[in-house]
């Protein structure tokens, strides 16, 4: 899948983690931590920003990608699958950019943790869900939903284990699947996923979740 990031021009990600900068690509995710003292705690995100995020930030500093106009990166997009936000979160972007370079794509997935601010998305993405709370609330306001779940918490009558995670076994990729595309996709199940990743990530989670 051709992967969209949203990064800030002005500054690295990792500096922009640290001082809080990334508030600009993310919003108000609880998973970016807070800073303390110029650095950050209790992050959760899964993303790892030193490997492929960086990558693509440093590139783009050395000038490695064009600057190209809205109707050329439609183009770019037409008739391909796309993944919007392979870092940061699509409500950076005023949806009618949005609507113009997804115009001609084959098919998406997208998630977005802005759901309650941005509503216009819910074309286009799914509403990151944390716990049975935001759950509830994102199905009352019309949206499809990717819920992380505790290891023990149960799915919801019209939720399905995500087909391309391990917890599935593998059974398929996104970029087949495609599920995951908001309320403009074929797909009408909601998707749910136990939380994994590195230690310190699944507990920092789990420690916001309990504070919400």
């Amino acid at each position: 899948m051709v992967q969209l990031f949203f990064i800030r021009a002005d500054m690295s990600p990792l500096e922009a983690i640290d001082n809080g900068g990334d508030s600009a690509i993310c919003g108000d995710c609880q998973h970016r931590g807070t800073v303390i003292d110029g650095r950050v705690v209790d992050r959760s995100c899964y993303v790892d920003i030193a490997k492929s995020v960086t990558a693509v930030y440093g590139a783009h500093a050395r000038g490695v990608y064009p600057v190209v106009s809205i109707d050329v990166m439609a183009e770019l997009l037409r008739d391909r699958r796309v993944r919007i936000g392979a870092y940061g979160d699509a409500a950076c972007l005023p949806v009618g950019i949005l609507d113009s370079i997804m115009e001609h794509v084959e098919a998406k997935t997208g998630y977005t943790h802005q759901w309650r601010k941005r509503p216009d998305l819910a074309k286009w993405c799914m509403a990151s869900c944390d716990c049975d709370a935001d759950y509830v609330e994102a199905k009352a306001a019309g949206w499809r939903t990717f819920r992380v779940r505790g290891e023990n918490d149960p799915l919801h009558v019209r939720e399905q284990i995500c087909p391309a995670n391990d917890e599935a076994g593998k059974r398929t990729t996104c970029h087949a699947c495609i599920a995951c595309g908001g309320t403009s996709a074929k797909a009408r199940v909601d998707m749910a996923i136990i939380v994994h990743g590195a230690a310190d990530k699944v507990r920092a989670f789990h420690s916001h979740t309990i504070a919400a």
